[in-house]
């Protein structure tokens, strides 16, 4: 199992970003230190943080790092011209010399999508659209495209990525619609930081069967984000980083489920929070039981310092990717 984390590049208003940026990728060294395999940015418009916009940091990450890969955990690309977006994402995988990994999602924000004139349901269908198109750009071919962005004849992209065909796309996803359509794509669905193994096993049985009804390969990455946080028991654990997500998911106005939600329970059963071992016993099981292949973790949440932080990345790369990491040179088999 690989084990990445996520960068978290949104600040308080009134402090230095320049100083926020420095912490980052204070981060992002770390875990290419301690083994992880990749660090994610997330991507949102109109924030109340101060957002640092996840293109331009992927590259000043790029020239920063050596072997970590570098991703979204998602990009909004609904929101984007997708020619803008082939081509940006292009200069992103020759900048980081291939190391680019590309998640991308609808978004659930109404705010954002009426700031860049896209209707509330064009989204998804320009998510189904730009899926193709991009990966046709990144293999050379040329094509005539249009959509409710734009319209192109011959549109072709001089500027090759480093990765044959291009970087990976994932699609993250929470609905049953939504996981159906990344199977359809032939896309790995990025499983988002919700769902006890029960759910997990019913929605990944969900995205096979799709697969196998339209005849794609089930074998392939399977990734899954998780919130995180290690300590020297379950309790203690719990105790430090319980405040942290609180103050997280209420700040999630747009999401309903985590105005109800019952942290308890989620840090029990969704999250990775514990002790080494048992942190280490549960991602076992999700690599055995469901399949996983790679796990991204938040350690830095609203409010949290960035001591914390680097301590946290510090105690995982020590006390948990050493005992559980695929080394980042060989390729998943499952």
């Amino acid at each position: 199992m690989r084990i990445s984390c996520f960068l978290s590049a949104q600040f308080d208003p009134a402090a230095s970003p320049t100083e926020g940026i420095d912490g980052v990728l204070a981060q992002a060294a770390a875990a290419e230190a301690a083994g992880f395999h990749g660090v994610y940015l997330g991507h949102h418009y109109l924030a109340r943080s101060a957002f640092v916009q996840p293109i331009p940091l992927a590259g000043h990450l790029g020239h920063a790092t050596n072997r970590i890969r570098i991703g979204f955990g998602v990009l909004l690309a609904p929101l984007l011209n997708p020619i803008a977006l082939a081509e940006d994402l292009a200069s992103l995988d020759v900048l980081t010399r291939g190391r680019l990994t590309v998640g991308i999602g609808a978004g659930y924000r109404r705010r954002e999508t009426t700031a860049f004139g896209v209707a509330w349901e064009d989204r998804l269908r320009r998510l189904r659209e730009y899926v193709p198109l991009l990966r046709a750009l990144w293999r050379g071919e040329t094509i005539d495209a249009a959509g409710s962005w734009g319209e192109v004849p011959q549109a072709s992209l001089p500027l090759r990525p480093v990765q044959p065909g291009g970087p990976p796309i994932w699609i993250g996803a929470f609905a049953e619609p939504a996981i159906r359509r990344a199977a359809r794509l032939d896309a790995p669905w990025l499983i988002g930081p919700k769902g006890d193994d029960a759910e997990l096993a019913r929605l990944l049985g969900i995205y096979r069967a799709e697969l196998a009804e339209r005849g794609l390969d089930p074998v392939r990455e399977y990734p899954m984000s998780r919130e995180a946080f290690i300590g020297d028991s379950y309790r203690s654990a719990v105790a430090a980083v319980r405040p942290h997500l609180q103050r997280q998911y209420a700040g999630y106005k747009s999401w309903d489920e985590a105005q109800s939600l019952d942290l308890d329970r989620y840090l029990a059963q969704d999250c990775l929070v514990g002790s080494a071992d048992e942190i280490v016993d549960k991602l076992r099981r999700w690599e055995n039981d469901l399949g996983i292949t790679e796990v991204s973790l938040r350690h830095q949440f609203v409010g949290a310092s960035q001591e914390e932080a680097m301590d946290q990345l510090a105690r995982f790369g020590a006390e948990v990717v050493s005992r559980v990491a695929t080394p980042s040179t060989e390729e998943s088999t499952r």
